[in-house]
């Protein structure tokens, strides 16, 4: 599928440490799209990922959701129906816990900035957050199957390293 084919409000769905956020800013770029990266309306900036008020995330999704265009990454189930009704195409991420799991580790030791990032934050070696990408997210990717094939959008299902790479080529999306 062609990436004009998912139209200007496109979601992007994984499990943790799949590539969202870095897939949203290519995609960003290349279409000149606004980059919502729902993380970061879930925490409060500056903080070590403490949680917001599930009042005022909803609050804040919902008006980034009403804008023209966008590409959004995170999956955030409760606000997927309202988020599903103004997206034009859909985007989910497969990648294996291993390379899942190296990727946090990646991050986590690396000084540099990444798509996504909590403002003010870094990224910490935590028990609850390894344990959230090895066991966790797993076990949460069958659910996110089950709704990326309920849902009647353009869609594009990227399930290896390999079909990742090939997105990143056929959309020229560099680097």
């Amino acid at each position: 599928m062609q990436l004009s084919q998912l139209g200007p409000r496109i979601c992007i769905l994984g499990p943790t440490n799949s590539g969202k956020s870095t897939l949203a800013a290519a995609i960003g770029r290349k279409l000149e799209l606004p980059v919502i990266h729902l993380d970061r309306l879930y925490h409060v900036p500056g903080s070590d990922w403490e949680v917001r008020p599930q009042e005022e995330f909803i609050a804040l999704h919902d008006a980034a959701i009403a804008d023209p265009a966008w590409v959004m990454d995170g999956n955030y189930r409760i606000c997927m129906p309202q988020r599903f009704q103004r997206a034009t195409g859909l985007i989910l991420l497969d990648a294996p816990p291993p390379v899942r799991l190296w990727r946090f580790l990646r991050r986590t030791f690396s000084r540099g900035a990444r798509a996504g990032a909590l403002e003010g934050q870094r990224d910490s070696l935590k028990w609850p957050m390894l344990y959230h990408v090895a066991i966790t997210s797993a076990r949460k990717q069958k659910g996110l199957e089950a709704i990326f094939d309920s849902v009647d959008l353009p869609k594009v299902k990227i399930a290896s390293r390999k079909a990742m790479r090939e997105c990143w080529r056929s959309w020229d999306l560099g680097r």
